[in-house]
């Protein structure tokens, strides 16, 4: 193991997720400096908590079996199988956590066989913090909302497997942010003559440039803006949002819609 893999975490406590309200996580990365910066994106989002960290596929199962976690973060490129073929080993051995792959795996077959085992998202490498916690907030709506179901009729289950469709983020607003700023932001980012920055957004809608950034890395998360990057003389490069409209649905919900 690396890291904390196949151990309590600091706290001395395996298995995060069972009760609290913490969400346990198991980070698993070949690449224990790449895990790190993982563990340390994830531990900024509440209510997460990393409970482990595996570098390959057979760590990563005695980790699942020892620490319980409720979620884990799979690379795709171990050193001893590919990742994919962990998934099919866990539920053999009865272990029901999710799986959200992080991986630098762009080939179709790779997203198509995540999407066949039932991962819960896939972000490529690489991301910034704000990629992560828009998914990993995400997840945490969809995980609250399916365990608190209580399925009195075929509305209910419909309502469940409508909340697990690609998409459904739309339908609920991750915690902190607010329906109005959500509003003013896709507005302003669909009246634009082109792209826009996070910058120029803030400009526009008086809010910050980190809440700007926040509300349009959402919008590019659940399908409403695409981004490109744009490289200027020095330093990072510039991202830029452009307004592509709802693929799965309304952004916001409709009752909110100007």
């Amino acid at each position: 193991m690396t890291g904390t893999g196949g151990t309590p975490d600091a706290t001395g406590t395996a298995g995060a997720g069972a009760g609290g309200g913490a969400i346990g996580v198991l980070v698993v990365d070949d690449d224990f400096m790449v895990a790190r910066v993982h563990r340390a994106f994830v531990e900024r989002v509440e209510p997460f908590r990393v409970v482990g960290v595996a570098g390959t596929g057979g760590e990563a199962l005695a980790a699942v079996g020892e620490l319980h976690p409720d979620l884990v973060l799979l690379d795709l490129y171990l050193p001893d199988v590919f990742g994919l073929e962990v998934i099919p080993r866990l539920r053999a051995a009865g272990h029901d956590c999710d799986v959200m792959v992080i991986s630098a795996a762009r080939e179709a077959d790779a997203v198509r066989g995540a999407v066949r085992q039932g991962v819960v998202d896939y972000l490529l490498k690489p991301f910034e913090f704000e990629d992560l916690r828009v998914r990993l907030e995400r997840y945490a709506l969809q995980r609250g909302r399916l365990l608190g179901t209580v399925v009195r009729s075929q509305a209910d289950v419909d309502r469940v497997l409508a909340g697990a469709a690609p998409g459904a983020a739309a339908l609920a607003l991750p915690k902190g942010m607010s329906v109005e700023t959500a509003e003013l932001v896709e507005r302003t980012l669909r009246e634009a003559d082109g792209t826009l920055s996070a910058s120029e957004c803030a400009a526009l809608t008086g809010v910050s440039r980190v809440s700007a950034r926040r509300y349009l890395e959402y919008f590019h998360t659940v399908g409403t803006a695409e981004v490109s990057l744009r490289y200027g003389v020095a330093g990072r490069p510039e991202r830029r949002y452009r307004y592509r409209g709802a693929v799965t649905g309304l952004a916001l919900p409709p009752a909110a819609r100007p």
